[in-house]
């Protein structure tokens, strides 16, 4: 639930900050990038040059940043804007009390104050202050807020009392929002399989027919839903993009019929499947074994129809989930109606290549989603990365419905 996760970490000034530093280590082993922000009192436990060994990243600690010889300032709002979840580790009682009442004192706080993601944090202080009533109004305060409290172990604390305050241990804190986030995420437990990217068709050892899908849309949809927690398969053509993240299983292919069957073998026990692919309608008849020499005269390829892989899968639907594409160039509405319904499909999207902005090799995408009700959404013109995650969005409505 991890992986790709980008994770700000928050260290007060307590002695469990020592701690942070195998936080730090284990967020980056389970997948996630990690910025780390220091009160200025946490300096004195753990020092911003470990923190930035193990994150690869600065450490942030006050607004005001001097280098060689200019001076910048650290964007909480950047900072609180580029995070997909904030955990604040240990996070001590004067660190509590202010956010509960709004105090904004350092980077931290203003960096609290303006996320828009998901805020975890991990209380420690000793068992007296732990269990005082303005640290339990605070605590109940905060998750009022919708923060999300890891509670205080119990244990031996740095004062020699034993009893709860100590903050809980790294793994403990990893494993804790993990399945908090597996909890929470709308696909966890859901198995889909998506298609992406072009097919090439052999003419000889050296030539093929192929297109200019590039395969990023496809790319993107398997990245927004392992983040939404799903566990996918993706079956990918030739494409330029690396996929990196280990939740998906890639499975790579070059014809159609390669396609084809690797797609069948992974169909049967999905939720959701969605062919994004750009698969070749034809190829040659015959492939040549050498490389078809160059002569004065014409070349004529006699071309077959390749099998239809979504209306295969159309077919034999069933308990999944089948979104299929559509790319058009005239009656686009009226095509992809048409496409919907020949092939048993729950929903369709449509790209015009009369949009800008949609098509091809591009970093873009418009698409209006269609369901199987005749329910039409249009959307403007996003980036590939914000379009999966209004497919995704429109499909986890669909299923729930």
């Amino acid at each position: 639930m991890l992986v790709g996760k980008k994770v700000l970490l928050g260290i007060t000034g307590g002695i469990a900050a020592y701690k942070s530093t195998f936080l730090v280590r284990l967020l980056i082993k389970a997948g996630a990038e990690v910025k780390v922000i220091l009160t200025e009192s946490a300096g004195s436990f753990v020092t911003p040059l470990t923190l930035a060994t193990l994150s690869k990243n600065p450490v942030l600690i006050d607004f005001v940043k001097e280098e060689e010889g200019s001076i910048d300032w650290n964007n909480h709002v950047e900072l609180g804007l580029w995070a997909d979840l904030m955990i604040i580790a240990p996070a001590t009682a004067n660190t509590l009390s202010k956010m509960a009442n709004g105090s904004c004192d350092n980077l931290l706080l203003a960096t609290y104050l303006s996320a828009k993601c998901p805020v975890y944090f991990a209380p420690a202080m000793d068992l007296d202050m732990y269990q005082h009533p303005s640290t339990k109004e605070t605590l109940a305060k905060l998750q009022s807020f919708g923060n999300i409290m890891i509670p205080a172990a119990s244990g031996e604390l740095a004062s020699g009392l034993e009893g709860e305050g100590r903050m809980e241990e790294p793994e403990a804190i990893v494993a804790f929002v993990s399945k908090h986030l597996a909890d929470n995420a709308p696909l966890y437990g859901k198995k889909v399989l998506i298609t992406a990217g072009p097919t090439y068709e052999a003419i000889d050892p050296v030539r093929f027919i192929g297109n200019h899908s590039s395969g990023l849309m496809g790319l993107e949809l398997a990245k927004r839903a392992t983040s939404l927690g799903a566990e996918v398969v993706l079956v990918m053509g030739p494409s330029q993009f690396e996929v990196k993240n280990p939740n998906i299983k890639v499975i790579p292919v070059v014809s159609a019929d390669e396609m084809y069957e690797a797609t069948h073998q992974n169909y049967k026990d999905k939720d959701v499947v969605i062919a994004a692919a750009a698969v070749a309608d034809y190829r040659p008849d015959k492939v040549a074994a050498q490389k078809i020499k160059k002569n004065s005269g014409e070349l004529t390829l006699k071309l077959v129809k390749n099998k239809d892989i979504l209306l295969s899968l159309g077919k034999i639907k069933e308990q999944q989930y089948l979104v299929g594409f559509a790319l058009e160039t005239e009656n686009e509405m009226e095509h992809a109606k048409q496409k919907l319904q020949k092939k048993n499909l729950d929903a369709i999207i449509l790209n015009s290549l009369n949009d800008p902005g949609a098509g091809f090799g591009i970093t873009t995408n418009k698409i209006t989603f269609i369901d199987k009700n005749s329910t039409i959404k249009s959307f403007e013109v996003k980036t590939k990365a914000e379009v999966a995650l209004d497919i995704w969005n429109e499909i986890i409505h669909q299923i729930n419905a």
